[in-house]
């Protein structure tokens, strides 16, 4: 069952949906522009290529429950 549901939230994803879990919390899909980065071993600026990152945002209730615990 377990299975089931991260493959229906993968697929989600894949098609560029967010995924809400009431109760728990919403996985977001965020589109980073082209930025200057530096090589820290170096000091080089290099260019960082824009793309889709995925991020979480816990819900309230989540938030509440860790705070509490």
């Amino acid at each position: 069952m377990v299975e089931s549901i991260l493959q229906h939230m993968v697929t989600a994803l894949g098609d560029g949906e967010n995924v809400k879990i009431s109760g728990f919390g919403t996985f977001l899909l965020r589109d980073k522009g082209e930025r200057m980065g530096r090589n820290p071993k170096t000091g080089v600026e290099v260019p960082i290529t824009p793309r889709r990152v995925l991020t979480f945002r816990a819900s309230q209730m989540l938030k509440d429950r860790i705070a509490g615990a």
